[in-house]
Parts: C-alpha cells; sequence; structure tokens
C-alpha cells in the first residue's frame, strides 16, 4: 500500500513527500522536473520521471506499487502567467487531471487529495472567506483548478471514488529541519522574492499595485506555513480512509496581512532595509482573501503548529541561505 504523489519534486509536493515518510508511508512520487528537482526528492522514495499526461505509465505505477492514495500537486501555478497563456493552464492543470483522474478510476484508486486554490474564490465578497461562498475566479488558473473541483465531484458521484480538495492561501516558508524549501526558479511568491531581494539575489523587488480598497492600498493575503499546509493532506488522508465523504476544505489560517506588512516583517528579520520599486497592478489579482479555516479545524481536526508570520520569514530565510549550495552539491554528485 502506497501513496502516489504528483508534482513531488516541487515546493509543497516535496514537503508532501517529507511528511509522508516521516509517518512511516510507502511514496512514490511522479514529476516531469519541468519546475521540480530530482534533488528535492527525499531518496526513501521512489521517483519516475514522467509526465501524468502517459495514462499508461501512470496506470502502471499504481499497479507496480500497490498505490492505494494520489495526493496531486502537478500543475501550473502563476496567475498572471494564466492571464497570458490560458490554453497552456487548462491543458496543464485540467486536460491533465482529467487523465489522472480517469487512471484513478480505472485502477480502482479510492482516495483521491487534489491541490486547488483561493483562486477559485476570485475577489470575494466578504473575508474570512468560508468554503461556501460562490466561486468566481478572476484568472484561467483559477478556473482550471475550480473545472478539477468538478469533474472529482462528478466522478465521485459515479464511481467508488472519494476526494479531498484543499483550496491552499499563500503557501510561504520551509521545512523546519532545513530539508526543503522554495526553490523555483524566478518564482513569484511574495515571501520567497522578499528572501531573495534581503539577501542580494535580486536588486529590487515589486509591490503591483497600492490602490486597492485595503488599509495600506497594498493586497492582504493569508499566509500559510508549507509544513502546516502538508499535514493538512495528512489529515485529509486519514479521513478519507476513515471512510470520509468527498469534500472540499480551505487551508488558511483566518487572518491576513499586506504586501506592505510582509515586506516590513522581512526586513525586520532579516535586518536589511533592500530596495521596493511600486508597480501596476497585475491582472487577475483580488484586493484581499482571508479564509475561514473552521470548516477544516473542525471536520480534519487539523491543527496548525507554524501560525507565525515572523517564524514563517525566518525559515524561509534560512533556507535562502542554504539553497544555492545545496544545488551546487546535488549536481555535483
Amino acid at each position: 500500500m502506497s501513496v502516489l504523489v504528483t508534482g513531488g519534486a516541487g515546493y509543497i509536493g516535496s514537503h508532501m513527500v517529507l511528511e509522508l515518510l516521516d509517518a512511516a508511508e510507502d511514496v512514490v512520487v511522479i514529476d516531469n522536473l519541468s519546475t521540480g528537482f530530482r534533488w528535492m526528492v527525499d531518496r526513501r522514495a521512489a521517483l519516475i520521471v514522467a509526465d501524468i499526461a502517459d495514462a499508461e505509465l501512470v496506470k502502471e505505477t499504481i499497479r507496480s506499487h500497490g498505490v492505494t492514495a494520489i495526493i496531486h500537486f502537478a500543475g501550473s501555478i502563476v496567475v498572471p502567467d494564466s492571464v497570458a497563456d490560458p490554453l497552456g493552464y487548462y491543458l496543464n492543470n485540467t486536460v491533465k487531471s482529467r487523465g489522472l483522474i480517469a487512471a484513478a478510476v480505472e485502477t480502482g484508486v479510492k482516495n483521491f487529495i487534489f491541490s486547488s486554490t483561493a483562486a477559485v474564490y476570485g475577489n470575494p465578497p466578504e473575508n474570512p472567506v468560508a468554503e461556501s461562498t460562490a466561486p468566481a475566479p478572476m484568472s484561467p488558473y483559477g478556473s482550471s483548478k475550480l473545472m478539477t473541483e468538478i469533474m472529482l465531484s462528478d466522478a465521485s458521484r459515479a464511481h467508488d471514488f472519494r476526494f479531498v480538495a484543499l483550496r491552499y492561501f499563500n503557501v510561504a516558508g520551509a521545512d523546519p529541519k532545513g530539508r526543503s524549501g522554495q526553490s523555483t526558479p524566478r518564482a513569484t511568491h511574495l515571501i520567497k522574492v522578499a528572501c531573495e531581494t534581503a539577501l542580494g539575489k535580486r536588486p529590487h523587488m515589486e509591490v503591483f499595485g497600492i490602490d486597492y480598497p485595503t488599509p495600506d492600498g497594498t493586497c492582504i493575503r493569508d499566509y500559510i506555513h508549507v509544513s502546516d499546509l502538508a499535514n493538512a493532506h495528512s489529515a485529509a488522508l486519514h479521513y478519507l480512509r476513515q471512510g470520509g465523504a468527498s469534500d472540499i476544505f480551505n487551508c488558511g489560517y483566518s487572518k491576513g496581512y499586506s504586501v506592505i506588512e510582509v515586506i516590513a516583517a522581512v526586513k525586520r528579520v532579516s535586518g536589511v532595509d533592500f530596495k521596493v520599486l511600486l508597480s501596476p497592478r497585475r491582472a487577475g489579482d483580488p484586493a484581499a482573501i482571508v479564509a475561514a479555516s473552521a470548516k477544516i479545524r473542525e471536520r480534519l481536526e487539523w491543527r496548525p503548529q507554524h501560525d507565525n508570520l515572523e517564524q514563517i520569514v525566518a525559515q524561509a530565510l534560512n533556507w535562502e541561505r542554504r539553497v544555492d549550495a545545496l544545488k551546487a552539491a546535488a549536481m555535483a554528485g
């Protein structure tokens, strides 16, 4: 009995692999390494370098490894890129997910956990936003994820198949033991970008929009530590294994920070007053989005352990100081 993690060589996926392995689960990873890294996958896991679009390979992997659950991270995640390349996002996030769901149904995998996003809500009428709020995505990224949620819901009604979709808010931080972190080149995550700027890896950073209807004019987001997010997936897996019904849960802390507040936290923790430029809004960015998280806390008994912005920033900075050396060592080895 093993768990298949798609996209397990990426930022969140690699933390999920660690979470599962630390719990003595057998893990197999499928990743095409387009944005992930071989060295990010813990050696206790089996890594298959392939695209989930290869349906026959996916089905053979499920059968040969005795996969009984799938945790699906593989996909594209940059909102502005989705606006520029909507068809690419519908292919990578929706079409390929459809094939993975079909492979799961065909091979008898009954438990499926999907990496969804708060972007399905768009610019919600009120915050914190609950799972009952009607989706209204503002970008092809959000729409592509919502389409996969709909496919999962329909498949669960037609087959012996159950799913949990976890709608992430803004993921940040790094493994507290220093084993993984955000390593994607040209990443757009605010905390990573700010940490890179503080450490001199970028000459400056940009704030996109200072005219939003928020207290300081910049966007407000709910930042969740990546290890707490991985633990939410573990809670979802336990829930499904215990016979839980298909459902959707927000993953966030129910409090938000503005872009300016996050940058101030990075400056404070790093001790560096780096250069920040003001730029126009980006397409597809809502003004504010904060999670209502009561449902996941009550139904899945999820208890976050890293709900502290300065701790998140400190661990992201520590990872950023080490990641280049880790990459070099991996390439040399």
